[in-house]
Parts: C-alpha cells; structure tokens; sequence
C-alpha cells in the first residue's frame, strides 16, 4: 500500500507548485520599485534635453492644474500640514530604524530593497507634484535676459542700488543712523505680499501668484540651525518661512517661496522673482527688504571680487543699513553650529544634482539677472 494516493500526490504538487510560483512572484515584487527609482534616473537624465516640452506640458500645463489643487486645499488651514507631516514620517522612521536594528546584517538585502522601494515613491512624487520644473526653461530665455556681465555693469548697478536703498531708508527712519524695524506682523506680511505680485504679474503673466499657501513654519528653531530662511514642501505645495529670523527679511523670503510655489525651481531665480515682488510693492517697508536683500548681495560679489571697490561702496551706505545687516549677521551668528554646515554640504550636493550646477552659490547668482535686467531700466 502506497503512504500516499496518487490523488493526494497531485494534491501535494498543487500545493507545492502554488507555493514556489507565489514565492517567485514576491521576489519579484520585491525589484520592482528599485527598478523604477533606475528608470525615473534615466528618464531624467534624458528629459534635461528637453526644458521646451517639460516647460509647455509640465510647468505651464500638469503642474499648474496640481499646484492649484494643492493651495486650495491646504491654503485656508492656519498651520502647516507638511511639517506635520513630515514630523509623523520622521518619527516612523526612527521607529522602523530601530525595529529593524537586528535584521540589517542578516536580511541586509530585503532591508536594502524596502529602503530603495521607498525611495522610488518618494522620489516619484517628488518630482510629478513639483520637482520636475527643474528642467523647466531658464528665465533668462522666458524674459529675454543676457546672461554675462560686466565689472562696470555691475559698477553702475550697485551704485543705484545703493542710492536707492539710501533713499527709501531715509524715506521710513527720518534719520540715516536708524535701523529699519519692521511694523507688521508675519501674517499681515503673507497678505501684503499679494500687492506685489499683483503688481508684477500685471507686466508679466507669468508670474501670476493665486490660491494663497504660505505659513509660518513649525521647524523654525531647527531651520535656523541649519542656516534657512524658509522652504517650500514639494509634496503639499505649502511655502513656509522661519519666523524666528529678522523680520526686515521677511518680504523677500517669502516671495523668494511664493516663487517656488509657482513653478520656478531656480534658487537664483526664485531670489530675482522675489526682489521683483518685494520692489513693485506699493509699501515702502517691503521695497526697503527687496532693495536691501539684493544690495547685500552686490556688495558680497564685489567682496569677492574686488576689496577695494567694496570698501568704497560701503562707505556710501547709509549707517542705519548696515546696522540692519549687521542685525541678521548676528542672529545666524547666535545659532551658528556644525549643524548648518552639515546641511549646507547636503543641500549644496542636492542642487548640483537638480540641474543647478552652481549649488549653494546659485543663490547669489540672481545677481547677473538684475544688472541685465536693469541695464536699460530705471528702479
């Protein structure tokens, strides 16, 4: 008598066969999402060929449909749901990091693909709900700027940028050894900067600015440390702004966010767009911020490039300027730590990787695209 009939045997294969094809199938499973993160590398790399079609089907077509859902739905909320969010993801990630501690060795590989699997989602997202306007147009080409410059150019344009920082100075304090301090609130300034954008987008559509979602940030304290003035949550499409930070600053800091919100990935960029909608502003505090941003920034480019032309300039600016410079300086100085430069190490690598190839220092590459753009153009 056999142990087994040949109906249970057929069985038992059944069974066993069922088992193997769904194991294979798992395994499976397992490649798909690190195969995708592979092939969205790739088709980046590829799309960088191509800012005209990814500016017409993404930056001025699937991303505005997305971004206005986005800050409709999130806008009207008083807080900022991506920090909370991100708060629950950190925690979650502490949590699994700790309760797999005992497994990385022994299922290094399953613990590697769930790792890669998140981050092919992660990624994902990232750029279908807003990253992918990093291989958008230059705005040189959408406003028809030079890109080069020169010495004198730059010369000429400090030197009005310094008159006209005096005057507007002069205009709010009566008094040119005063210090500007700034009378609203950060609320009051979200509000107020709608003026200026209104104002630039009546001269250039494109910069348009509807649906509000722009918040203090519930990080503030942790981005001071790490040396940001703001950011923008690509997943929600909430601009958020470090409301521990100077408050003469503010404008422009969250108009530079506005900027990003719009569609325009470029920190040099979004720093130019945020002068634009600080100076259109009908408000004398918020062109003083725009003004005094970009002046800081000429005069840190003559620093580096010609010492004594930068003491020169300096000494035409008005005290009570410098003393808002020397406010900011100081307040990064009280929280500066090797915290900040970690992140500005990691933050520098993130944009040479994201189409800008001058990383942290793309901020201050905005400079170019106001001599150029003020060549021929009065303030």
């Amino acid at each position: 008598m056999e142990f087994l009939s040949n109906l249970q045997k057929k069985k038992v294969r059944f069974y066993f066969n069922c088992y193997f094809y769904a194991k294979s199938k798992t395994v499976k499973k397992k490649h798909i999402l690190p195969l995708f993160l592979l092939i969205q590398i790739l088709f980046l790399k590829i799309i960088a060929f191509f800012p005209e079609f990814v500016e017409r089907f993404y930056s001025n077509g699937l991303y505005v449909f997305i971004s206005k859902i986005s800050r409709f739905t999130l806008g009207k909320i008083p807080f900022s749901v991506g920090d909370i969010i991100y708060g629950i993801l950190i925690l979650y990630l502490l949590k699994s990091i700790w309760k797999a501690r005992k497994t990385w060795k022994t299922e290094w590989k399953n613990n590697a693909l769930r790792v890669l699997s998140v981050l092919s989602v992660a990624y994902f997202l990232f750029h279908v709900l807003w990253a992918m306007n990093y291989y958008r147009q230059p705005l040189f080409e959408k406003m028809k700027i030079e890109r080069d410059y020169t010495d004198a150019d730059l010369l000429v344009f400090t030197k009005k940028l310094i008159a006209k920082t005096n005057e507007i100075q002069t205009q709010i304090t009566k008094n040119d050894s005063l210090k500007v301090v700034f009378p609203y609130s950060q609320e009051q300034v979200f509000e107020m900067n709608l003026n200026g954008y209104k104002i630039l987008s009546a001269q250039y559509p494109f910069f348009e600015y509807i649906n509000p979602s722009i918040k203090k940030s519930l990080f503030s304290l942790p981005l001071t440390y790490m040396g940001f003035g703001g950011y923008l949550n690509p997943f929600t499409n909430e601009a958020h702004v470090n409301y521990l930070m100077p408050m003469y600053n503010s404008p422009t800091t969250s108009c530079h966010e506005m900027a990003h919100q719009m569609g325009f990935a470029s920190e040099s960029e979004c720093n130019f767009i945020g002068f634009l909608a600080s100076i259109k502003n009908d408000n004398l505090y918020f062109q003083y911020s725009g003004y005094s941003f970009a002046l800081r920034y000429c005069l840190g480019n003559w620093y580096v490039r010609d010492e004594k032309v930068y003491d020169q300039l300096l000494k035409t600016v008005h005290p009570g300027i410098l003393k808002n410079y020397q406010e900011s300086e100081d307040f990064w100085k009280q929280h500066d730590t090797f915290i900040d430069e970690g992140f500005h190490f990691f933050y520098d690598n993130f944009l040479k990787m994201n189409q800008q190839k001058d990383g942290m220092d793309s901020y201050s590459k905005f400079v170019n695209l106001m001599v150029n753009y003020y060549k021929e153009k009065e303030f």
